[in-house]
Formats: C-alpha cells, sequence, structure tokens
C-alpha cells in the first residue's frame, strides 16, 4: 500500500485519517480541497484541477484525500489502495456540523485563505452548504464506492471499506 485513495462523506475523517497515514506509510499527503478551492471560494477549472492532480500523482507514494469524479480517474488509475471511510450517516452530521461550527466560530483559515461561510448553516442548497452536502450525499457515496467495489474496471485496486471508529482505530494501528 503505497498510492491510496481516500474516500468518504464530508465530516467522515478523510483528512485527519489521510495524514496520519500518510505519515505512517511516509508519503505525501495530497488533499484535493486545497487544490479545487482557489481563494474566495472560487473553483479551479477542469482542466487546470486535472493538470495540477496529475503532477502531484507522479510521486512514487501519496495518499489523497477526496472525492472529486473530476479526477477519479487519474487517482485510481494510479492507486493501489482505495479506502472508504464509509461511517454511520448519524456519526458523520454530528462531526460536520461540530467542525463547521467550530471553523466558523474560530474563523479558521482553510485552503487558499478561504473560511467556512456562514451560509452554511442555513442554505438548504447542498451546492451552498457543506452541511446539507454531507446529508443529501451519504446514501449516493454509499452506492457509488460500493458499486465501485464489485466493478471489473477497478479489479487493480485493493478495496478497505471501514464502516466504524472501531474499524478506523484497526486500519490505522
Amino acid at each position: 500500500m503505497q498510492r491510496v485513495s481516500l474516500v468518504g462523506v464530508p465530516g467522515s475523517g478523510k483528512t485527519t485519517v489521510g495524514r496520519r497515514l500518510a505519515a505512517s506509510l511516509g508519503v505525501p499527503f495530497i488533499e484535493l480541497d486545497s487544490i479545487f478551492h482557489q481563494a474566495g471560494w472560487v473553483d479551479l477549472p477542469r482542466d487546470e484541477f486535472r493538470q495540477r492532480v496529475r503532477g502531484a500523482l507522479t510521486a512514487d507514494g501519496w495518499v489523497v484525500d477526496g472525492n472529486y469524479s473530476a479526477v477519479q480517474d487519474l487517482v485510481w488509475q494510479r492507486a493501489d489502495t482505495v479506502v472508504w471511510l464509509d461511517l454511520p450517516r448519524w456519526l458523520v452530521m454530528q462531526r460536520i456540523v461540530l467542525r463547521t461550527v467550530r471553523r466558523a466560530a474560530t474563523r479558521e483559515r482553510l485552503w487558499n485563505g478561504n473560511r467556512e461561510p456562514l451560509r452554511n448553516f442555513y442554505r438548504l442548497n447542498p451546492e451552498m452548504s457543506i452541511i446539507r452536502w454531507a446529508w443529501v450525499k451519504h446514501p449516493e457515496y454509499v452506492e457509488r464506492y460500493g458499486a465501485a467495489t464489485a466493478d471489473a474496471a477497478y479489479a487493480h485496486l485493493r478495496f478497505v471499506r471501514l464502516r466504524s471508529q472501531r474499524d478506523v482505530r484497526a486500519f490505522l494501528a
């Protein structure tokens, strides 16, 4: 396990797990959000996003954190393992709400100087609220990655599905 794609709904712990896994493997940690979200929450154009991700994947080993379908083919072509954080919806929602409140209250700087927007608390459009996105997308991610585990196109990948915090702790140990 040297080239790992870490996937899961927002709030599942991808970044925390990804950083720890990368450190234990001695490989770079690549957070796709930090590449995609430019200053002012402007999305990086698709072609440039793909180019930057392609460049980041040239290392012999890495852990990539993110679910971007625009670059999944690039990541999964080079990956040897997909770690899927498939935690229960109630736990993910608890985490995403607490994380969003903390980030908004402390005005924590995220990627490229961005800060958690207050709209995450009251917008119903998933495109405008990470909290709503996590709620709406949770079942879609279960279906998407569940199907991928059985897809012959990904037979070269080892899938590791972690369904509980106990599973995560055991995996990292």
